[in-house]
């Protein structure tokens, strides 16, 4: 048998993912992809205001989205991930564990570098809204210190551990810590349960729309193989992968 190529893989994946893509109908330049640019961060645009403390997605009026990663697991995949989306020009958001960035803390910086939006994923990624307030305030403020020491800003963005929702408790700590907004998401990949690259790219593509927030998680060798896929289609569909920050201005 000779060796498979990168073309042919993705065809399979493409085939399970139940997609009828025919050759040559994604449209790279079809949606303007704001904030690309090499090597520096983009600039941060005010959000749009009358903002609920919760977020779960975007406007649904405009052709956007937001690829949201949990930050920890295995930093080759992440790395891997951060290329791959660099490549088609999107933009992630990427909510980092504070023991995570103590083990590999030039990813701080490789994120924030290449133009994504890096939050905090709580110090541990324990389950945050079960804590007590002081527990859950440690949580948040370790994150953020190490996100500040690292980058020299707490992150955009706060996202509870081991729920997509935050208790008005951890949602009132977040804010006092200096993020406005708990942001959740309504497309769950469950990529984390590790179901194949073709189901994590048939899960987020059968339920992605405009203004969608995506959950997505760094670590997992499904979502690197899935997102070569996943970006090509919201090519085709017109729909730019940018940051969350973006997203909501």
């Amino acid at each position: 048998m000779g060796r498979v190529t990168a073309t042919e893989r993705r065809a399979v994946l493409l085939a399970g993912a139940g997609l009828a893509l025919a050759a040559g109908c994604a449209n790279r330049n079809a949606v303007a992809h704001p904030g690309h640019s090499s090597g520096s961060a983009p600039a941060r645009p005010a959000l749009s205001g009358n903002l609920p403390a919760q977020l779960t997605h975007g406007p649904r009026d405009r052709p956007r989205v937001a690829l949201t990663f949990h930050g920890g697991g295995d930093p080759g995949t992440a790395r891997a991930v951060l290329a791959e989306a660099e490549k088609h020009g999107a933009r992630l958001t990427v909510l980092a564990v504070g023991t995570w960035l103590d083990a590999h803390p030039d990813l701080a910086r490789r994120i924030r570098d290449g133009g994504h939006d890096l939050g905090n994923h709580t110090l541990r990624h324990l389950d945050i809204n079960a804590m007590s307030e002081a527990e859950a305030r440690a949580e948040i403020a370790g994150c953020a210190e190490r996100l500040e020491r690292l980058t020299g800003s707490v992150g955009s963005w706060f996202r509870p551990s081991r729920s997509p929702t935050a208790s008005p408790l951890v949602t009132r700590l977040a804010q006092e810590a200096g993020y406005p907004h708990v942001l959740s998401y309504d497309v769950d990949s469950l990529d984390f349960t590790s179901p194949g690259a073709a189901a994590v790219a048939r899960k987020v593509l059968a339920e992605i729309r405009e203004g969608s927030v995506v959950s997505l998680h760094f670590g997992y060798d499904d979502t690197v193989a899935a997102l070569p896929v996943v970006l090509e289609e919201l090519d085709r569909r017109g729909l730019a992968a940018v940051t969350t920050t973006e997203l909501f201005s």
